[in-house]
């Protein structure tokens, strides 16, 4: 880190840390995230000195959130299996985050505290970690740093930095440069990643090129997906249904008016809308859309195949929802914040929908591509994708079968990440990779 920024960014950290002293009231993911870091430290330091054997291999992985959780799951779970005499701990930042770890095949799961030295060496001393791996790209400098100084193998998985990033710029090549130049080994989603990892600092001949364990993931669930499940069941029909996934209100804004032309074609048509943010605030105005259109509306617990449609009211449960689809709908596309997964429907060789804000995204590039994906613009053209997608089963089965295509080429980076990973522990037993 530049010696200038440094004493900023610790005098941030602990003040960071310093409100999770107070007794903050409300349920917003900043307080959430702050109230969650009250005893990281101490938990963390906890386990550690109650249970870090220090004969056997501990393994840190840490995952920001739960995209890229989705991305280091099936690395951890063919690493417990593979080397069961491990310790392996994850931690991560957002809150939303912590029901996801709870599932997690690790010994220890929880927030990682704020990023000041204090914190860093802390969590050092107790944990004594072989290697420290992060999923995707959002490491903290000062533990990565002090983990380097200290000889601990450092490394990245899944790693992806979109073209245009902010992480490009000065300020953070200043702030984050020395740490990422610090990564021992780095598997990266594609030779473009690849060279983008290079200019934030990353050596390039600690680069290889693995590609996104997110395709494993998504084929490792949906091949577990149960249509007879009691989350399932009450919801199989034959009625042509769209999945509308991880949906803001400027999405749904598009898809109500749309939908009104859908059902002018295909009056029998379903459609489950799954919010990105499921709360009372956001779906009552969805219920209310829904009586004034005469469409028969009910919440997940209480649907059934005879409604017209169906609100998700809970988050965990959007991929098994894929299953029941024809045609998928995939959020962001009309928000700021940009695309959610649409590896996700495609996995179940469903053809995807999405809005104009896709060009960040490289697997909308990949489906678009493949064309097994189609972007819209306004509420006019979705209502003729969809409507093209319901009506037309060869249309709909040439679409789904390219997007599933592109799912199957992308697996086998879990093996690939592995392979770095074990690399990391004992470099003796590292596999030789190529780009």
């Amino acid at each position: 880190m530049h010696p200038l920024l440094s004493p900023v960014y610790e005098g941030v950290a602990r003040a960071a840390t310093l409100l999770t002293l107070l007794p903050l009231p409300g349920e917003s993911k900043l307080v959430r995230s702050l109230r969650d870091r009250h005893e990281a430290r101490a938990n963390l330091v906890a386990w550690g000195t109650a249970h870090r054997d220090p004969t056997r291999p501990l393994l840190w992985v840490h995952a920001p959130s739960v995209g890229e959780g989705l991305m280091a799951d099936p690395v951890l779970r063919a690493l417990r299996a593979a080397h069961p005499s491990w310790q392996l701990l994850y931690t991560y930042f957002s809150p939303s985050a912590a029901r996801f770890a709870s599932h997690l095949p690790v010994d220890l799961a929880g927030p990682l505290p704020f990023d000041s030295t204090r914190a860093a060496e802390a969590l050092l001393d107790a944990l004594r970690p072989t290697a420290l791996v992060v999923s995707k790209l959002d490491l903290w400098p000062r533990l990565t740093e002090r983990a380097h100084t200290r000889g601990v193998r450092l490394g990245m998985i899944s790693a992806t930095l979109s073209e245009g990033s902010g992480r490009s710029g000065t300020l953070a090549s200043a702030l984050l440069g020395d740490a990422y130049a610090a990564l021992d080994a780095v598997g990266a989603i594609d030779p473009a990643d690849a060279d983008r990892l290079v200019a934030l600092g990353v050596h390039r001949d600690r680069i290889t090129v693995t590609g996104d364990t997110r395709y494993d993931q998504c084929a490792i669930r949906t091949a577990a997906t149960d249509r007879t499940s009691a989350l399932l069941a009450p919801l199989v029909s034959d009625r042509p249904t769209v999945v509308a996934g991880s949906t803001w209100p400027s999405d749904e804004t598009v898809l109500v008016a749309a939908w009104r032309e859908v059902r002018a074609t295909v009056p029998v048509a379903r459609l489950i809308i799954a919010p990105h943010e499921p709360s009372d605030g956001h779906l009552g105005p969805l219920e209310r859309w829904t009586a004034e259109a005469g469409l028969r509306c009910a919440r997940l617990a209480n649907a059934s195949a005879d409604d017209d449609v169906v609100l998700v009211d809970r988050v965990g449960v959007l991929h098994e929802l894929y299953a029941l689809a024809d045609a998928a709908y995939v959020g962001g596309g009309f928000h700021a914040a940009g695309l959610h997964s649409v590896i996700e429907p495609a996995s179940f060789g469903v053809p995807v929908v999405f809005g104009p804000q896709h060009r960040r995204s490289r697997d909308a590039s990949l489906l678009l591509a493949a064309r097994g994906a189609e972007a819209v613009t306004d509420a006019e053209s979705l209502a003729r994708a969809l409507r093209i997608l319901l009506t037309e089963p060869d249309t709909r089965e040439r679409a789904g079968a390219a997007a599933l295509g592109v799912v199957n080429e992308g697996l086998g980076a879990a093996k690939a990440s592995v392979a770095l990973v074990e690399g990391l522990i004992d470099p003796t037993s590292a596999t030789v990779l190529t780009d």
